[in-house]
């Protein structure tokens, strides 16, 4: 695993426009983690220059794209607390054009120690300024929570991906997330939009996974990914090898989906 300190840049009369994504949700088990780790990895394989940001102290994004959390020198935490320079946190992955800046296990006293700083919602997105036109797409994989370092991404946010499964009590605590991107939105980031819902963990097979299909559909109509992202035994086994599902069996249904998904987001714009 290879730190990058600097980068030379060729840069074409069409310069990248990165887009910054999050992708929230304070239920936890809904596939945040599987989902930042696969989507972006689909998306640098289809030539796309991406950045994880780990914005989770669990640090699963970090170990599932291969990153030894024991290793790492610079983190997200160091970035937010110790105005450590963004570029040293970068991390180059097996996946060419997928980079990451990693979490640790301190980020868990981030939000305490951010109390004294100033414009403490906005200091991801500052961190972001410098580099967000580098990439193509930022991806940031937040906390299951509504604290403050995921006000912090989605106030850094262009857009924020809702991962819904589908299982039993799927929509609780949707509108809770829904009224802090509304405040949000009208507060410290008016820009920020929601890129869709997306459907995780599908099984086509029970019936109730295709009622919760059916009733995301129903009130968010479209606003849903038109892609569903299906329960895949590879998908779970991945992650243990610091694998995407790509690389671990491209021809895999977690890939396939995710690979959807990816094309789904570009043709968006």
């Amino acid at each position: 695993m290879k730190i990058i300190f600097s980068r030379i840049k060729y840069v074409t009369l069409q310069a990248i426009m990165g887009k910054i994504i999050a992708l929230a949700n304070q239920k936890g088990g809904v596939g945040k983690t599987t989902t930042t780790i696969n989507l972006a990895a689909s998306l640098a394989t289809l030539e796309k220059k991406v950045l994880v940001i780990d914005a989770d102290p669990q640090a699963n994004a970090s170990s599932g794209l291969g990153v030894n959390t024991k290793d790492v020198d610079c983190s997200l935490y160091e970035c937010i607390i110790d105005h450590a320079d963004v570029r040293d946190a970068m991390y180059t992955t097996d996946i060419e054009g997928l980079d990451i800046i990693p979490s640790h296990i301190d980020l868990v006293g981030a939000e305490i120690e951010m109390l004294n700083i100033e414009r403490r919602e906005q200091v991801i997105k500052n961190l972001l300024a410098p580099i967000k036109d580098e990439y193509d797409y930022i991806l940031i994989d937040c906390s299951p929570s509504l604290g403050l370092i995921t006000v912090n991404a989605l106030t850094a946010a262009d857009s924020v991906i809702i991962p819904v499964q589908c299982e039993y009590f799927a929509l609780e605590g949707i509108s809770k997330l829904l009224n802090t991107i509304k405040i949000i939105k009208s507060k410290l980031n008016p820009k920020l939009e929601i890129e869709g819902f997306l459907l995780t963990m599908y099984d086509s097979r029970l019936r109730l996974a295709n009622q919760i299909y059916d009733e995301v559909k129903r009130h968010f109509q479209e606003l849903v990914f038109k892609t569903v992202i299906q329960r895949n035994v590879k998908l779970s086994e991945a992650p243990s090898h610091g694998l995407p599902a790509i690389l671990y069996d491209a021809d895999s249904t977690g890939s396939k989906n995710h690979l959807a998904l990816a094309k789904e987001i570009i043709n968006k714009g």
